[in-house]
């Protein structure tokens, strides 16, 4: 992670690191590293999603380690001089940076944080189509439901789930969606 994170130009880096700051101190429910990922290549780097994911997870442990230590930016920047061989010092001049500037927002937040391991709910979008034919069958006309479900996982990332659905099983899911819907006007 450390060689792909000195390739990312500084004000991305800066960029990736104050998503993870507002994820961590829940204000944004994840890191869209696939849209980062873009602007990154787009700058002339070539990265992965998958490397880029790897850099969010090994940045989000290091703040909320930090966090979870109360660290000064002084004590970071001490515990961090181990890794000065490792990180790129541009890296070690942000991560202070944005730690000395909203660390403390990580800190009230963590310790309020349900810890769970479960993701969050981001945005969900949804389509009907109409399987007009296959190859095995000329007349079809068979419609559906498309489901895209957004979610961040604990570690922030964001990511994409989607799912098709005949419209029997879609008006399940309908019922489901209104049955909890109904128990929330309870509490």
């Amino acid at each position: 992670a450390a060689h792909k994170i000195s390739l990312i130009p500084q004000d991305l880096f800066a960029e990736l690191c104050e998503q993870i700051v507002q994820h961590l101190s829940r204000k944004i429910p994840g890191v869209n590293t696939a849209e980062l990922c873009q602007r990154i290549r787009a700058s002339g780097t070539e990265i992965s999603v998958g490397d880029l994911a790897k850099i969010v997870s090994v940045v989000s442990f290091l703040f909320s380690t930090a966090a979870r230590n109360h660290l000064s930016t002084e004590e970071l920047v001490t515990a961090l001089g181990n890794a000065v061989s490792v990180l790129p010092k541009h890296a070690l001049q942000v991560i202070c940076h944005i730690w000395n500037e909203q660390g403390k927002s990580i800190s009230e937040s963590e310790e309020t944080r349900n810890m769970a391991t479960v993701g969050q709910f981001v945005d969900l979008k949804w389509k009907l189509g109409v399987a007009m034919s296959s190859d095995t069958c000329r007349s079809l006309k068979y419609p559906y439901v498309t489901v895209t479900l957004r979610v961040a996982d604990p570690s922030g990332q964001i990511t994409d789930k989607s799912f098709e659905m005949p419209i029997p099983q879609f008006k399940n899911f309908f019922r489901q969606f209104k049955e909890m819907a109904a128990v929330l006007e309870t509490v």
